[in-house]
């Protein structure tokens, strides 16, 4: 299938969801998340799930590397709209957030953390295939943005379902996860 098709389905399955079911496997990922060692990450770039889209609690993940690194810098998007661009902004307990045009939760202001910087990335999706290339939202947002980190920055993404067999149309600008977490297993890529 297709981007464009696999999107629409995923949002479909996603919106079937009930609260509960997404609680459970949020739960199930995170026991899977704590297998990793996380003692040299030093930055890690996470995003404020949206509730309304179904997407996996990233707030338990960010809660537990919090707790294992206690150090650790927390950053999170902001978006540029106009050029599908963002930036990643450090966060800390005093962070004022607001709600983009796009209807996303973004720090208002911050520290701009270099790309080059970044130890792990937790990368939205709606699915992903045996490859590790995702189906997002649509934009690239996160595509450009990792395109620019080093190339052993870990990127995680969190599904609640399995990985489909393949994407059909990725192109070069795809950048592929390192690890998928799903309620039933780890996938590495």
């Amino acid at each position: 299938m297709n981007k464009a098709a696999l999107r629409k389905e995923y949002k479909a399955k996603r919106a079937a969801l009930y609260q509960k079911e997404c609680e459970l496997m949020d739960d199930l990922m995170l026991l899977k998340f704590q297998q990793f060692n996380y003692s040299q990450a030093q930055t890690v770039l996470s995003y404020w799930p949206i509730t309304s889209h179904a997407e996996p609690n990233t707030f338990l993940y960010t809660g537990y590397l919090k707790h294992m690194v206690p150090d650790i810098l927390l950053a999170y998007p902001l978006t540029d709209p106009a050029t599908c661009g963002m930036a990643a902004v450090a966060v800390t307990e005093d962070t004022v957030y607001h709600t983009s045009p796009m209807g996303l939760t973004e720090p208002k202001e911050g520290a701009i953390i270099d790309p080059l910087a970044i130890d792990i990335v937790f990368v939205p999706l709606l699915i992903c295939d045996m490859q590790g290339f995702r189906v997002g939202f649509g934009k690239g947002f996160y595509d450009r943005y990792l395109a620019n980190c080093r190339e052993d920055v870990v990127k995680i993404g969190f599904s609640y379902f399995e990985p489909v067999d393949q994407i059909a149309d990725t192109t070069q600008f795809d950048v592929p996860l390192t690890y998928c977490i799903t309620p039933e297993q780890i996938y590495e890529f």
